[in-house]
């Protein structure tokens, strides 16, 4: 018989049975089946089923139908607590994260990719809702910068096992697949058990929301997932293709991402908290700018596999900062609103990715550094969009033109 608890209550609760504790559970149970899928994705690709850029970029276009559908959240939401359907979804990412090996072959991957996927996108969609329902406007970014350094860290655990035994032990795509995935099955198992289910204080609109005034985290968002794309699919399978990149090669080179992500990620809340939406999304879109036009450098100028491994760890620090536009829509929204919105705004980030990928892959078979050019292009996009944000944005000031204006009724 499940436990109703309200947030004001669960604070009377041993730390580890808060919401607090349940949402540093899921960011560590997450990563685990991800990320192990994420580090033998290429090598896995190229051995067994012989991709080239073309391949991969469908393969991604197909793992990111379920994130354009993520929509169909609000729809499930009506039956299913946002709680519990976190927790299932990381089951399913799991499950399909361990049987992947068992699937070696074009349509075998893509099934297989589309369910886990499915785990992966509807489990974020719900995740992100109930973050910002649980944590106060102060302290979210703080604890968001602690959020993604808890998933790091398990992220670490992973990779080190990857690269300390796959050689010594000889291990198999299937072996380390069905232990990624098992261990994240057993740690949504276990809160699904161990917490009570947490009631946010505003009820939730259980239908699509679009409100006019959030047009620019709509925008936003709509920018960086397509910018996004580009990175996730593209600069590993450059590691690969053009440098060669052994499976422990490629992990080692996610390790280092870890570390610094540890360390880094909670200075990249506090950053948030302290100089504000505006200036840290400008930061981290400028930096990308630079970054996405040196990883052409790469091809054209002859840079070696040192500098490409550089900017793929700036890479991934810019691509922390993006916490920001959480809370900066957790500042200008409805408390109602932010379930369903947090459904249409995971539709909207993978609009342009169900297209993307496959069509930047034919791109990349003739010229790698045009996608990375475009890249470039669209971070620029997204800093003018990021200068559009107030010193202090909140509900009735969510753009620089709205100063002083009362939001509307909606």
């Amino acid at each position: 018989m499940a436990q109703f608890i309200t947030l004001e209550d669960a604070q009377k609760l041993p730390f580890w049975r808060r919401p607090i504790g349940l949402l540093v559970l899921m960011a560590l149970a997450m990563p685990i089946a991800f990320n192990t899928w994420s580090a033998l994705l290429n090598n896995f690709v190229i051995e067994a089923a012989d991709f080239d850029g073309a391949d991969i970029g469908l393969l991604h276009t197909v793992r990111e139908i379920p994130g354009f559908l993520a929509v169909g959240v609000i729809a499930i939401i009506i039956f299913v607590r946002e709680q519990v359907l976190a927790l299932v979804s990381l089951v399913l990412l799991g499950v399909a994260t361990a049987v992947t090996a068992w699937f070696p072959s074009m349509g075998g991957i893509l099934m297989i990719t589309m369910l886990s996927s499915m785990g992966f996108h509807y489990y974020e969609t719900v995740n992100q809702s109930l973050q910002l329902q649980w944590l106060s406007k102060a302290e979210a970014p703080r604890v968001l910068g602690w959020l993604l350094a808890a998933g790091s860290s398990a992220t670490l655990v992973a990779y080190l096992a990857i690269m300390a035994l796959w050689e010594t032990l000889g291990l198999s795509y299937n072996t380390v697949y069905m232990v990624g995935g098992g261990i994240t099955v057993v740690m949504a198992v276990f809160a699904f058990v161990a917490y009570p289910q947490f009631e946010a204080p505003t009820p939730q609109i259980k239908k699509m929301v679009l409100r006019r005034r959030y047009w620019l985290y709509y925008a936003l968002q709509f920018m960086s997932g397509a910018r996004r794309q580009i990175f996730v699919v593209f600069a590993g399978f450059m590691m690969v293709e053009k440098f060669g990149y052994d499976v422990h090669e490629i992990t080692f080179l996610y390790l280092i991402n870890l570390v610094v992500n540890i360390l880094v990620a909670p200075l990249l809340g506090r950053a948030v908290g302290y100089f504000g939406e505006r200036r840290t999304l400008g930061f981290e879109y400028i930096g990308l700018v630079l970054v996405f036009l040196s990883y052409g450098g790469v091809y054209y100028l002859g840079w070696g596999v040192a500098v490409a491994a550089t900017l793929y760890v700036l890479d991934h620090i810019f691509f922390g900062l993006a916490l920001a536009l959480k809370t900066y829509f957790q500042k200008i929204a409805d408390p109602g609103d932010i379930a369903p919105t947090a459904a249409v705004a995971f539709t909207i980030n993978h609009i342009a990715a169900v297209f993307l990928p496959v069509s930047l892959g034919f791109l990349w078979l003739w010229s790698p550094g045009a996608v990375f050019l475009l890249a470039a292009g669209m971070a620029m996009i997204s800093f003018v969009l990021a200068m559009l944000i107030p010193r202090h944005p909140e509900k009735g000031n969510e753009t620089i033109f709205a100063r002083g204006v009362a939001a509307p009724a909606e």
